[in-house]
């Protein structure tokens, strides 16, 4: 299925910001943990906006999916941060995932029915293989601190599962005559 603009244009900004980090300086840790909560909050607030504005009861479900695991990540995550007394550091990457997030938010909301739950489902499947891929080459390797490293570790099984679920989502909206 080809993926709508926004959502490519999305995974670019990410993809950018990221890189911007892997050619300069690595981000440090409170910059990634700034990064996991943006990141966790951006799939939130379109979970939140999915769960009332869904036209499929599988869309419903997957959307307070989301909102549950990822309140519960930035839950731990928040946690931890505050133990360590790491203050969470705004910078380019976790900026363009806000601006993304809001980008995407008010995209969704001008849409409605199949043509929502197709575009919300698009957008998890490139936003959390956008994610993983950020996990995986950026944040986990540059993290420094343990604990926070683990903790990206522990939680990085559930991003893989939701990709999978958007993938079968997607596959069903697909076949779907609306």
């Amino acid at each position: 299925m080809k993926l709508p603009l926004n959502t490519l244009a999305l995974s670019a900004l990410i993809a950018a910001a990221l890189g911007s980090h892997a050619q300069g300086s690595a981000p440090t840790d409170p910059q990634i943990a700034a990064i996991v909560v943006a990141a966790n909050q951006v799939d939130i607030d379109a979970g939140k906006l999915a769960k009332s504005k869904a036209h499929s009861t599988q869309v419903k479900d997957f959307a307070q999916l989301m909102i549950n695991d990822h309140s519960g990540v930035n839950k731990s995550a928040t946690e931890l941060v505050t133990r360590l007394k790491v203050k969470p550091e705004d910078n380019p990457t976790s900026d363009s995932l806000k601006k993304g997030g809001a980008d995407n938010v008010a995209k969704l909301t001008r849409l409605s029915g199949v043509e929502f739950d197709r575009a919300y489902v698009e957008h998890e499947v490139a936003y959390h293989q956008t994610v993983l891929d950020a996990l995986d080459k950026t944040l986990i390797p540059n993290a420094k601190n343990e604990e926070l490293k683990a903790l990206m570790v522990k939680v990085r099984p559930a991003f893989v599962a939701h990709l999978e679920h958007a993938k079968q989502l997607q596959a069903t909206l697909g076949k779907s005559s609306g």
